[in-house]
């Protein structure tokens, strides 16, 4: 028990500290795509495989990434394991679903995991 209460909390510290950064990364592509800046960019689309877990931990994910500014979660696949993500600022794909992999997914595989 004690276990899961220290991943809850290591993840929250986690998603606390990546909503600050990608706030400030979002806030410079606004100003990027501003009058007189470069033009703007629609973003894209991009799907990716998260940890065997069960529905909530894989709603709780995908909520947690939507409130990280910058990204939105449209769909989530259980059969799969896939998010189906909409991403502002597309030239950081990777490093956004590294801090998926490494920031959110550990403490919420901790608690809503999956047996295989």
């Amino acid at each position: 028990m004690l276990g899961k209460v220290w991943a809850l909390f290591a993840l929250l510290m986690r998603f606390l500290k990546a909503v600050v950064v990608s706030g400030l990364q979002t806030v410079q592509v606004i100003f990027a795509t501003a009058p007189g800046g470069a033009p703007a960019r629609s973003g894209t689309f991009v799907r990716v495989r998260f940890a065997p877990m069960n529905a909530t931990g894989a709603a709780i994910l995908g909520c947690m990434v939507t409130l990280t500014p910058g990204t939105t979660t449209l769909d989530i696949d259980m059969d799969l394991h896939e998010l189906l993500l909409h991403v502002l600022d597309e030239t950081a794909l990777q490093e956004m679903v590294d801090g998926i992999r490494t920031d959110f997914e550990p403490g919420l595989v901790a608690v809503f995991g999956e047996r295989a």
